[in-house]
């Protein structure tokens, strides 16, 4: 089992920034991990992942070149950068963890946290 508690969520003005963490606990060793979110009336999306290693990671279209994840195993977290926010980035965000499935597919994770609120603002 992994347990899993997002931090950092609020609100922000378009163009302005947010960092998300994402501490894990449990089974956590070997691990990917990714953020996700999930709009009103829409299905949850994967946004970013990273591999344990970190030497690889993912990010969808929609956030490349404006939202970096990266971990850090020794304090078992992982961090969203977010820059450039738009109002389209307004969503519930979800930290994901997974082992033996597929690190850039939702159905890969298994274990989820509760969310956290981002509100972008025009």
């Amino acid at each position: 089992q992994v347990q899993l508690v997002e931090s950092g969520g609020g609100s922000v003005q378009a163009g302005g920034s947010l960092r998300l963490s994402c501490h894990s606990s449990g089974r956590t060793f070997n691990t990917y991990m990714g953020w996700f979110r999930q709009a009103p009336g829409k299905e949850r999306e994967l946004i970013s992942a990273i591999t344990w290693s970190g030497r690889s990671t993912y990010d969808a279209l929609s956030v490349k070149g404006r939202f970096t994840i990266s971990r850090d195993n020794a304090k078992n977290t992982i961090n969203l950068q977010m820059n450039s926010l738009k109002p389209e980035d307004t969503a519930v965000y979800y930290c994901g963890a997974g082992y033996g499935g597929i690190y850039v597919t939702t159905s890969g994770y298994k274990y989820w946290g509760q969310g956290t609120q981002v509100t972008v603002s025009s």
